[in-house]
């Protein structure tokens, strides 16, 4: 994903975890609780409230971020995000992998309940882009209902 900011803006937005919920389509609140650790709360599928402790492993300035959920070997997810100047001044490339606890049979697991993992990177990514761009997210592509965009506030009626 290319995104019209200089590096060392983007990078910085998405290393302060407590931006996630901004841009991450299920994460509803992130909070700090150690150094390079933070509990998320995910709405999952159903509705399902979900409570996650994500650990930051690596992180080399305005290049790479790698994190971690603390579940048990084998059923940790992991992600790496790196940075990379664009093919022009203040533009930034962001690349994102997610692995999934059990491989492919979990990936194939999250689509069957409507979270598929590529597809998710892809949407989160779009609405980093576009609040880091605009200040604002529209794009609701596998994200908790209502989270983002207009439409919950369409639906608001007051009395």
């Amino acid at each position: 994903m290319t995104i019209e900011r200089r590096v060392a803006d983007v990078f910085t937005f998405y290393r302060n975890f407590q931006n996630v919920p901004r841009f991450l389509g299920d994460v509803m609140t992130s909070e700090q609780i150690g150094p390079v650790t933070f509990r998320w709360t995910i709405r999952g599928p159903l509705g399902v409230r979900l409570s996650s402790t994500v650990r930051l492993t690596e992180e080399r300035t305005n290049q790479l971020l790698r994190y971690e959920t603390t579940a048990l070997p084998g059923m940790k997810t992991h992600w790496t995000v790196r940075f990379a100047p664009g093919s022009a001044p203040g533009r930034t490339e962001v690349h994102e992998v997610l692995k999934t606890p059990f491989g492919r049979l979990g990936r194939i697991a999250l689509s069957l309940v409507g979270k598929p993992p590529a597809a998710e990177v892809a949407a989160n990514l779009c609405r980093l882009k576009q609040l880091l761009e605009t200040g604002e997210v529209t794009d609701t592509e596998h994200a908790v209902a209502g989270k983002f965009g207009r439409r919950s506030a369409a639906h608001h009626h007051p009395d």
